[in-house]
């Protein structure tokens, strides 16, 4: 704006009386100014920021769960514990992406005790807190619907702990539901795609590889399993094929991070494959604005945050729910 004041400065040895003349170029170029200065906004949205309900019930969830595991039996306190861990997680970053964005504050709700007394009740509000993330994740610009689709996998995640958090649910993928491109793919999301059916692939062998280190109570986790990576992986080719992109072909063998010999590193080797899967839907995320290929994304990001959970505590890993899905450290 100093180019504008210094443009419109006026030099003392220049001032003189106005002409009927002056008057009326004055009125002419006031009339061309309005409309500009109309057209210049602050560049930003100005509205509430979408994010700070979901911040606040994260922080309601994290102090109702710290209530709990403040009051209740050993094994309820631990899970109430992990419960808090995430959704305090998923505050912080709901927080640091609202810092970032720096919309005007709305008037925030007066605050109210945590109402949740057990553990049913905090498995009530994750489903309510994933469904509120979730229902953003089509419209948001990408970093924001990648975020809020963490947060919904991360609560899925978490009730995966216990049934008496709701156990979550796995919503799959339908490959023959799977949008089929009406032209090309962007290059970044063609890329992203490719590397989610890199990952695919792999999963679909591991869970091959383990079928044979794992006792038959396992036999339905392993065929579910396997099940869903093989219709995600059908879904990708469906897309890339349907853009004229050749898919990526699967590797005859992949390499585990640590060797396979026995039930906990089977396990181990399961719950790395559906972490990688994580972050290849959560890139898909980040590559693409089209809202089908972001709920296709979303599912699978919350498909292996919940059966990552199930393998993670049979492998003896913490913390068994990952707060925020597919997400890379920084």
């Amino acid at each position: 704006m100093s180019d504008r004041h210094d443009a419109l400065a006026v030099r003392a040895d220049r001032v003189r009386p106005r002409t009927r003349r002056d008057v009326l170029r004055c009125v002419a170029l006031a009339a061309v100014a309005v409309p500009l200065a109309a057209a210049c906004g602050p560049g930003y949205a100005e509205g509430p920021d979408d994010l700070v309900p979901l911040r606040d019930q994260a922080r309601a969830d994290a102090e109702s769960a710290a209530a709990i595991a403040g009051t209740g039996a050993a094994q309820s306190a631990a899970l109430a514990r992990q419960v808090a861990e995430v959704r305090s997680a998923h505050a912080d970053a709901l927080q640091a992406e609202i810092d970032r964005e720096n919309r005007p504050a709305a008037e925030s709700p007066a605050r109210t005790a945590p109402a949740s007394a057990d553990l049913a009740g905090l498995g009530s509000r994750l489903d309510t807190a994933r469904a509120q993330a979730a229902a953003l994740v089509p419209a948001q610009p990408r970093h924001r619907a990648s975020l809020l689709a963490s947060v919904a996998a991360g609560c899925a995640a978490a009730q995966q702990l216990s049934d008496e958090l709701g156990g979550g649910s796995d919503p799959g993928v339908d490959p023959a539901a799977a949008p089929v491109p009406s032209g090309t793919l962007p290059p970044e999301t063609a890329d992203a795609l490719q590397r989610a059916l890199t990952a695919e692939h792999a999963a679909v062998w591991v869970y091959g590889l383990v079928s044979a280190f794992l006792p038959g109570d396992y036999t339905a986790g392993v065929a579910d399993g396997a099940s869903e990576h093989r219709d995600r992986r059908d879904a990708l080719e469906r897309i890339l094929n349907g853009a004229g992109a050749t898919p990526v072909a699967p590797e005859a063998a992949y390499l585990p991070p640590k060797p396979v010999t026995d039930e906990q590193t089977a396990a181990a080797v399961v719950a790395t494959a559906e972490t990688d899967a994580a972050t290849a839907w959560r890139g898909v995320l980040d590559g693409t604005d089209d809202g089908e290929l972001r709920t296709v994304a979303m599912r699978a990001l919350m498909g292996s945050a919940s059966r990552g959970t199930a393998w993670r505590g049979e492998a003896g890993l913490t913390p068994a729910a990952i707060a925020l899905p597919g997400r890379t450290a920084v």
